[in-house]
């Protein structure tokens, strides 16, 4: 479990760096739309929803609380895998150690 936090923090890390790089000097409209009259832009763009829609789905099965899983699915959209990130960090941490509960969060029978 400490080699996934590890990883789940280098996520964070890295992700926090090139958001701030990327907000900072890049400009989101003209950048985009050379990305999206691109076909391999295009494929990456659905290729990273898709991963957004499934860890999406693995939030939505885990949480206790709808409004909770809303917010969080809400930034995973907008942030990515920083918000990926994050929400693994905290459910390792919650965990307490038990992998069980970090895969199935509230489903998990102690959870």
């Amino acid at each position: 479990m400490k080699l996934a936090k590890i990883i789940a923090f280098l996520g964070l890390v890295a992700m926090t760096g090139v958001l701030i790089y990327a907000f900072s000097v890049g400009d989101l409209g003209q950048e985009g739309s050379v990305i999206l009259s691109m076909p391999w832009g295009i494929v990456s763009l659905v290729d990273l929803y898709v991963g957004f829609i499934l860890f999406s789905g693995w939030i939505a099965y885990r949480e206790q609380s709808l409004p909770r899983a809303v917010i969080w699915i809400a930034l995973m959209m907008i942030l990515g895998f920083f918000t990926a990130s994050l929400y693994i960090l905290i459910a390792l941490q919650r965990s307490g150690g038990d992998w069980h509960r970090f895969w199935m969060g509230r489903r998990w029978p102690d959870g």
